[in-house]
């Protein structure tokens, strides 16, 4: 029973800190966000593991993490406020040609990222050329060109 309540408080604790931590960490992972990863999932796995390393208890909270990820799924199709909270919704970052700077300062994503990504998927080389752009729940960023 241990087993299953330390995979489902680590589970929840991991869910929380990506939440928080933002979408650019999953979108776009830097050198430091690497490391950071590699720590993390070492430290979870002595939380998780504790001192049994046998493949029952392996097994046991492979099948807990596994369950607490599909019943998140069902949870997130019926309520989708818990949806929204869970993932995020998109912000504009970028409206009519003018940049939100407020939106930029929340989602901690700079202009030149935006800019490299308008330039990269849709060519565009100015910010006068970029009607909106949106930072999708999921960590990409939207382009949309002005005519």
């Amino acid at each position: 029973m241990e087993t299953v309540i330390r995979g489902a408080a680590i589970y929840f604790i991991l869910l929380i800190a990506l939440r928080l931590s933002g979408r650019r960490t999953v979108a776009q992972m830097t050198p430091f966000d690497l490391v950071l990863l590699l720590i993390i999932a070492e430290t979870t796995q002595q939380a998780l593991l504790g001192d049994d390393f046998s493949i029952i208890n392996a097994a046991l909270l492979i099948i807990v993490l596994f369950s607490l990820d599909i019943g998140l799924s069902y949870i997130k199709q019926w309520a989708p406020r818990v949806a929204r909270i869970i993932d995020g919704t998109p912000t504009v970052l970028i409206s009519d040609g003018k940049p939100d700077l407020r939106a930029f300062a929340r989602a901690r994503v700079s202009l030149d990222d935006v800019l490299t990504t308008a330039r990269v998927e849709q060519g565009l080389e100015q910010l006068t050329q970029i009607k909106s752009a949106v930072l999708e729940a999921d960590g990409a960023v939207s382009i949309i060109p002005k005519d």
